[in-house]
């Protein structure tokens, strides 16, 4: 069975470790590769290349940058079926999804694009008497991007193309479950003309993590996954003195208002519930319907769309399935745990997707749509990130108290309210203590020119990712207060403090 190694320089690279890790097709369970899983020293190696490459690549023009990144978008364009293919055949989303997840990526290359306008800094004549002050956005050096499972291609989108158009080398290091997308893109950056050692993929687990986070020549970490893991490597890597961006879990609550459009509120919650088999962290996993109407129909016409749920493999001939299998068997094992945890907890389990028939499943790593019901805040189900296709409805008395549901738990990633009242929307934008908020929009991803992010333990460290934030996380600022004196140069001492 092939090895999928490195790619390391500009070219792809057998690791020498002799440890490997299974990669599978998520529909079938078969295993369709081994991925490498590099040494400390193979992990240091990368860094060292990216650090030479650095040399040259900061002194590129941001245009002439922005130009390789140009011709990287339209490799990715033209690619984009085989890079769905390569997410949904070792993560599992269905084509159209992992196709959507390729567009969301290319997004962010989009803004990267225009980094000569993004990078100019600032100017301000006369400040004093003959005084000039303007200042600097320079690259910070190697930068590390650690990506989860989840999107393979979008989310280390979010990271390198802004990295790189501000004058940045980088080492990737992706999810180990589905390595094959990052590395395709790799290929695609150098086929794009990026020279060798720019960008540089390692796959590995916590052995090569452990290098990225420690190692003096790595400036800035980013990563993407669960809370005890951000808070981890927020906390190492800040104590070797890097910039950090972690962000971690998620439990996003969609409050229905007795006024909305139930019809179009249960459409979107079934697509940001379900979709992607809920393995987003932007999954909506608590529906909040206020007042006890409210709540009846809302479980009424869940139930009658979960009997509809396409369940089956993300690559079919003819439509595609609503919802594709899990990442890997143990995360399945996993989630049905949480689905008897929640029995067990006494919340009503409305829906048991454990017992839905997969049409073509196989030994697949299937679980249909669940729907709990009378969920309470401090069940372990509302309580933790659950990561799969679970949707619990935890019932508010009044528009007060579902802001209270919310703004009490200790994620604070993403949320949406459903209502035709303009004044409750204001009042819900003030007052939820969430970073990404919709109006009815179930999934408020920004788009590329802003940044993504969220509060509270769904986030450690000050910079949100891509958008602005993006820009000043892989740069630095530096200011320079300038004065040309006229004649001959005063020799003159001065001590006091200058006030220009």
């Amino acid at each position: 069975m092939s090895i999928l190694g490195n790619y390391i320089n500009g070219q792809p690279v057998a690791s020498q470790s002799g440890r490997t890790a299974p990669v599978y097709n998520p529909a079938t369970g078969e295993q369709r590769l081994q991925v490498a899983l590099s040494s400390a020293d193979e992990t240091r190696e990368a860094v060292h290349v990216a650090d030479e490459a650095f040399a040259t690549w900061s002194k590129i023009t941001p245009l002439k940058r922005a130009r390789i990144l140009f011709r990287f978008k339209t490799l990715v364009e033209e690619h984009a079926d085989e890079l769905a293919r390569l997410i949904a055949s070792e993560h599992g989303k269905v084509f159209s999804d992992a196709k959507g997840e390729v567009t969301r990526g290319l997004e962010v290359v989009e803004f990267a694009c225009g980094i000569p306008h993004l990078q100019k800094g600032e100017h301000s004549m006369n400040v004093g008497t003959g005084v000039d002050s303007y200042s600097m956005m320079q690259p910070l050096g190697v930068c590390a991007g650690i990506s989860p499972f989840n999107f393979p291609a979008m989310v280390p989108m979010w990271m390198f193309p802004i990295a790189l158009a501000c004058g940045n080398t980088f080492v990737m290091k992706p999810s180990e479950k589905d390595p094959s997308t990052p590395m395709r893109l790799a290929e695609l950056l150098t086929e794009a003309g990026l020279p060798d050692g720019v960008f540089n993929v390692v796959n590995g687990d916590k052995e090569s993590v452990d290098v990225l986070l420690t190692d003096e020549r790595v400036q800035a970490v980013s990563f993407v996954g669960s809370t005890p893991i951000a808070e981890t490597i927020y906390a190492t890597a800040s104590a070797h003195g890097k910039r950090v961006q972690a962000l971690g879990g998620a439990k996003n609550h969609m409050v229905i208002m007795p006024d909305a459009d139930l019809d179009q509120a249960v459409g979107a919650l079934m697509g940001a519930a379900y979709g992607s088999a809920g393995e987003r962290c932007m999954a909506i996993s608590v529906a909040v319907p206020v007042g006890e109407e409210t709540a009846e129909r809302l479980r009424d016409k869940l139930v009658a769309e979960l009997d509809k749920l396409r369940v089956g493999p993300g690559l079919v001939d003819g439509p595609d399935n609503d919802m594709g299998p899990l990442v890997t068997r143990e995360h399945l094992e996993k989630v049905k745990g949480h689905i008897q945890t929640g029995v067990d907890e006494g919340a009503e389990l409305v829906v048991d997707g454990r017992e839905t028939a997969i049409e073509g499943g196989g030994d697949g790593f299937f679980v249909g749509g669940s729907l709990f019901d009378h969920v309470k805040p401090g069940m372990r189900i509302h309580s933790e990130e659950i990561f799969g296709p679970v949707l619990a409805i935890a019932r508010a008395a009044s528009f007060d108290e579902a802001v209270s549901m919310i703004n009490d738990h200790e994620f604070g990633n993403g949320t949406a309210i459903f209502t035709r009242d303009g004044d409750a929307a204001r009042q819900y934008c003030e007052q939820i203590q969430v970073g990404m908020v919709g109006v009815n929009v179930p999934i408020p991803v920004p788009m590329a020119f802003h940044s993504f992010g969220g509060w509270k333990r769904s986030l450690f460290g000050p910079l949100h990712m891509h958008g602005p934030d993006g820009v000043r996380f892989y740069t630095r600022m530096k200011t320079i207060t300038q004065r040309w004196p006229s004649g001959i140069r005063e020799e003159t001492n001065h001590f006091t403090m200058p006030t220009l």
